[in-house]
């Protein structure tokens, strides 16, 4: 198995963890080093917070506690294409490469909404872009989002 799928099979249960806790099922981790540093996952009716986003908690939280702004040597995966408010998180923040399952067209699709490419649409039109790996574990990513919404 190789490692994306590995770390993203782990993003997927993480969004899981955050559907049974009464969360909408967004899971994310930051991987350096083929190591796992830090793991998220969406918790905007827990905390009362429409920013707490699984991918813009985790970068938030780990460069405040690990006093850096530059996560270029990183890799964040998550159980979904970021929004843009998290894609704009991943420019400011110059990660290095973003994985994702489920992209921001399927959840558009689930929720009935226009077909936006969130993070892409946020990249092409910024000045850094990270590198962008699509789709791994695809049809598990929807599954879950189906499951919830």
């Amino acid at each position: 198995m190789d490692k994306h799928t590995v770390f993203m099979m782990e993003a997927l249960d993480l969004a899981r963890q955050a559907m049974r806790g009464g969360d909408e099922p967004f899971g994310a981790l930051l991987v350096k080093d083929g190591k796992c540093v830090a793991t998220s996952m969406n918790r905007i009716k827990s905390f009362t917070d429409p920013t707490m986003h699984a991918e813009l908690a985790l970068i938030s939280e780990f460069c405040r506690m690990n006093k850096i702004t530059d996560l270029s040597e990183y890799t964040l995966y998550t159980s979904c294409e970021p929004c843009f408010m998290c894609s704009g998180a991943m420019v400011w923040s110059t990660l290095g490469t973003l994985v994702f399952s489920a992209g921001s067209r399927d959840l558009n699709y689930i929720l009935g909404e226009p077909q936006v490419n969130s993070s892409e649409t946020v990249f092409a039109h910024s000045h850094y872009q990270p590198k962008v790996i699509q789709h791994v574990l695809h049809e598990e990513g929807i599954a879950i989002l189906t499951s919830y919404f």
